[in-house]
This record gives C-alpha cells, sequence and structure tokens, in this order.
C-alpha cells in the first residue's frame, strides 16, 4: 500500500494553497456559485471517473469507480461561508466585505480535495468504490444534505465518512464519538403586538415592551418543566423594540433558538415556550405570533464506523491525542446522511494559540493551524482502505 504520510507531506503546500484560495474568496450560504465551479473544475482536471456539478443545487459529486460490485464509500465536505467581517491580519484574509469561513469549512474542502487527488492517483491499490460529496449550504436550514441526498448523492453508498475542524481541540488530536453527537438546533421568532402610545400615559396603551421583558425573564425558567436528565438549551439572542425614549411601541420581537438532543425533550421545550407566551398573552392583552423552525436532526454516529476513525487514529504515528468527545447542542446536517447509511462524524483539532488560531468557531478573527489539515486527511484515507480491507 503507498505510504499516506508521504503523500500527504507531498501535497501539504497545495493544500494549504487551496484553503487559503477558498478563506479569500467564500460565498454564503446557497450562494456558492464560484466555488462549486472551482470544485467541479479542480475534480474534473484530476480525471475522475465521474464529476457531477449542480447537484441538488450547487452540491458538487466526483466519483472513482472501480467495480460498481465492490462496496463504495462516501467522503464529505461543505463549502459555505457565514455573514462574518474578517478582521484577520493575514495574508489571506477574506476579500468579500462582512464574508468570511468562520467555521472551518474552507479547511473542509481542501483537505477533500487531496483526499481525492491522493486516491485517484493511487486508484490500482483501492478495492472499491469513492464518492466525494462537496456540500453547499450546511450553515442555513434546511441545509443543502437533504436535497443534494434526493438527487442520488448517496446512491450505491455504503458508508459515510465526515470530519469538522475544531477550534476545541489543540491540533494534533482527533475527536471521535459513537452515537449521538450533536443536538437539534431549532429557531424561535416571536412577534409582540399590542397598543402604542405616548410614554407619559401608560395606562392607555398596550405595551409589548413590558410584556417582552417578562416573556424573557419567564423563557429562563423553561428548563425546570424539563428532566434534569435532559440535556437542554434555551437562548434569547435578539430583542427588537421602539426606536424613541417616549413612544411605547406597537410591537416587539424576540428571536433565539433551542437546543435538544432528542425529540421528548425537544416537544417538552416547545410546549413550555407555547404556556409562557400565552400566560405572558392573557396577563398583558397581547397578541403574539410565533415562527417555530425545527432544525436538523441529531448527528448520531455508527459504533462499528466510529471504530474505524478511532483505529485509524489510534494507529497513526502522526496524531499526538485521540479522545472520545462529549456530545455538543451545536447543529450539523452530516445528520441526514447517517439517517440513510451508516457512517461516522469526527473532529480534527487545529486550535494554536501561538499561531493566532485560538479563537471559536463564529469569532471574526477565527483561523486554524493549517497543520491539523494533514490529520483529517490521514484519518479519511486510512478509514477508507480500513472498509475495504474489512469487505473484500
Amino acid at each position: 500500500m503507498f505510504n499516506i504520510t508521504q503523500q500527504i507531506e507531498k501535497h501539504y503546500r497545495e493544500m494549504v494553497d487551496l484553503r487559503r484560495h477558498f478563506h479569500m474568496n467564500p460565498e454564503l450560504s446557497f450562494q456558492e456559485y464560484k466555488t462549486s465551479q472551482y470544485i467541479a473544475d479542480y475534480l474534473t482536471d484530476l480525471g475522475l471517473d465521474e464529476v457531477r456539478t449542480n447537484v441538488g443545487g450547487l452540491g458538487v459529486i466526483g466519483k472513482i469507480i472501480i467495480d460498481k460490485n465492490l462496496p463504495t464509500v462516501a467522503l464529505r465536505a461543505d463549502f459555505d461561508a457565514l455573514p462574518i467581517q474578517d478582521e484577520k491580519d493575514v495574508s489571506y484574509k477574506s476579500t468579500i466585505d462582512g464574508v468570511m469561513h468562520a467555521c472551518g469549512h474552507d479547511a473542509h474542502t481542501a483537505s477533500l480535495l487531496i483526499v481525492a487527488k491522493i486516491l485517484n492517483a493511487h486508484k490500482d491499490e483501492l478495492t472499491g468504490n469513492v464518492t466525494f460529496i462537496f456540500q453547499h449550504g450546511e450553515e442555513v436550514d434546511p441545509g443543502g444534505a437533504i436535497s443534494m441526498i434526493k438527487d442520488g448523492a448517496l446512491d450505491h453508498v455504503d458508508i459515510i465518512f465526515g470530519q469538522h475542524m475544531s477550534s476545541d481541540l489543540p491540533v494534533g488530536t482527533i475527536g471521535y464519538k459513537s452515537g449521538t453527537l450533536t443536538g437539534m438546533p431549532d429557531d424561535f421568532f416571536i412577534t409582540m403586538k399590542g397598543k402604542g402610545g405616548h410614554a407619559s400615559k401608560p395606562e392607555s396603551t398596550i405595551d409589548p415592551v413590558a410584556a417582552t421583558i417578562s416573556l424573557c425573564n419567564q423563557m429562563q425558567f423553561i428548563h425546570r418543566n424539563i428532566p434534569s436528565s435532559s440535556s437542554n438549551v434555551l437562548s434569547i439572542t435578539m430583542i427588537q423594540t421602539g426606536s424613541q425614549n417616549n413612544i411605547i411601541p406597537e410591537e416587539s420581537k424576540i428571536a433565539g433558538t433551542i437546543r435538544t438532543f432528542d425529540y421528548q425533550t425537544q416537544k417538552l421545550m416547545i410546549d413550555s415556550l407555547k404556556k409562557c407566551l400565552n400566560s405572558t398573552s392573557t396577563y398583558f392583552g397581547i397578541t403574539y405570533e410565533l415562527e417555530y423552525l425545527k432544525g436538523y436532526p441529531p448527528v448520531v454516529n455508527d459504533h462499528y464506523a466510529t471504530h474505524l476513525i478511532y483505529d485509524s487514529a489510534s494507529n497513526s504515528t502522526s496524531i499526538d491525542k485521540v479522545i472520545e468527545l462529549e456530545a455538543s447542542l451545536g447543529g450539523e446536517d452530516f445528520s441526514y446522511y447517517l439517517q440513510r447509511v451508516p457512517g461516522s462524524f469526527f473532529h480534527t483539532g487545529t486550535y494554536n494559540p501561538n499561531f493566532k488560531a485560538g479563537y471559536p468557531h463564529h469569532h471574526p478573527l477565527f483561523d486554524i493551524d493549517e497543520s491539523g489539515m494533514k490529520l483529517g486527511v490521514e484519518v479519511l484515507i486510512n478509514a477508507t482502505m480500513k472498509y475495504f480491507n474489512d469487505n473484500q
């Protein structure tokens, strides 16, 4: 078998260049036209057996086909960016005002392109097929995974692997977890409608601001209606009301997120939120509108697939530490792939404050230690080869 470490080192500079190209040219979810085309052109130049564009929208799929009767491994990367202003002082800073790769998707994509390059160059050693899934729109509901699956992304796929660059893990670390890894990230938007008027005569109004304050306070205690063994989060992230200090406005708006791991807890949280709204409406005389958007299902990693990730990482001489992750209430639409086929989603450490890679995801100074990408590539290739060896 070819030397994976040597191949990664051989292509490391190109992988960094790819990542920096994507970092400098970010595109928002469902607007990734140039990124999608760049990926497709790269895969076509590699000479893959099949390259499909516009999969489920802006997704791209590349395939190495050895024999359609052999097992097929899918590897997935996402490539959308976020509406954040890049505030880093680096040569590869985003060139698009107000748009930034602040979640590592540029690194996911660069890594998977190099995986495709290495595996395609050694396809004579493969005993199975590989599908490379480059997904648009992960950051925004409904996500790009559902539409890509409907458009055939998982056709003939037996197992799938994916990774996420992690600012929580030091570079040199791989994190894995069998079973539930992420939660369900729901969003809520509430409009409180009252009757405005002069601030000197609140008795002649129906004050939506007072109702909003009361509701927000009540919402902090919703978790007391939920069994203590059930993890959950309710965060109010936006309040908009009024425009002048002497006017009681007609309405106010609240938005936030509810995050849970299971559907029973999710239902209890929603029911409790509605009870708070109804009691507030009755007490203050306001009316309200609630828009509740259920997010991605939880990522539930398959035991066997996760063992392949663990085995690939723990037997590597390049990886310093392999740790079992705790479940997180973050969301990830990789979950939709796992509802169709077994697979595993792992974390690759890129935290290194010495390289100014010490800021969290979705921060305007977010960056990664790019050397961490090498480890993610190694694990993806090793897990693929181990699966083929197990299923000859």
